[in-house]
């Protein structure tokens, strides 16, 4: 008789997923292999978790999207860490900075929080929403996904938006870009086209190896009863 179980590293940690879950995994193999072909800087495990988490959203009632941007932590905030992919045409849209919060860290992030007034940046899935004009100008909402993890993004007002801060030259004097209040803040050169690439139902995928997250995590462990909860109240209030 077979073994229902199989292992899986993905770097940070040896999983041991079910026959199924190794299934699904094996099933977007090929739309990991396109990705990184494009995007050769990223990381393949945090992309095969971004991919991971999106797909078990999918298969679980979200509805799919056009666009996943993928944000590596584990980068100093002196690296391009965020990546944008147009899922439909399989290509890259942007390789480039992004700030984490105050809290987090000076050049590397390693301090994340879901509470209000925390100053710190959140990881794990979530669902791009609506654009709006506010004190950063243009700039775009976002829900998370993950219960005790980033679910209080909005209520934080964890948003994408310019900032003067994210600038190279402040790599060079102080040896990292500025830091915001827990936004995943961008160049205001590229903050337009950022907006706009991903207002409307994305999927932004926030990664850090941490490894209470990767043990637990709804998504990244496709839960799917409980994934299929949250997705469908989530629905219901937007």
């Amino acid at each position: 008789m077979s073994n229902p179980f199989k292992r899986l590293c993905l770097g940070a940690g040896l999983f041991i997923l079910s026959s199924s879950v190794f299934a699904a995994h094996t099933a977007y193999k090929p739309l990991v292999d396109t990705l990184a072909h494009v995007a050769p800087a990223l990381d393949r495990k945090v992309l095969t978790h971004a991919v991971a988490a999106m797909q078990c959203a999918v298969n679980n009632g979200a509805t799919p999207a056009r666009r996943l941007a993928v944000i590596d932590f584990s980068l100093p905030s002196s690296e391009r860490r965020l990546w944008i992919f147009d899922l439909q045409q399989k290509k890259l849209l942007l390789e480039d900075l992004v700030a984490h919060g105050q809290k987090s860290g000076e050049n590397l992030a390693t301090r994340f929080s879901n509470r209000v007034g925390s100053h710190q940046s959140s990881i794990g899935l979530f669902r791009t929403a609506e654009s709006y004009s506010g004190k950063h100008g243009y700039s775009l909402r976002m829900d998370g996904l993950e219960p005790g993890i980033n679910d209080r993004a909005r209520e934080r007002a964890i948003v994408v938006h310019a900032a003067d801060y994210v600038n190279p030259a402040w790599i060079t004097s102080q040896g990292r870009i500025g830091r915001s209040q827990g936004c995943p803040a961008v160049r205001p050169e590229v903050a337009r086209m950022v907006v706009d690439s991903l207002k409307g139902g994305q999927f932004m995928f926030s990664w850090y190896p941490d490894q209470q997250w990767l043990q637990s995590s709804l998504y990244l462990n496709c839960e799917a009863k409980q994934v299929a909860s949250i997705l469908a109240a989530h629905v219901s209030d937007s």
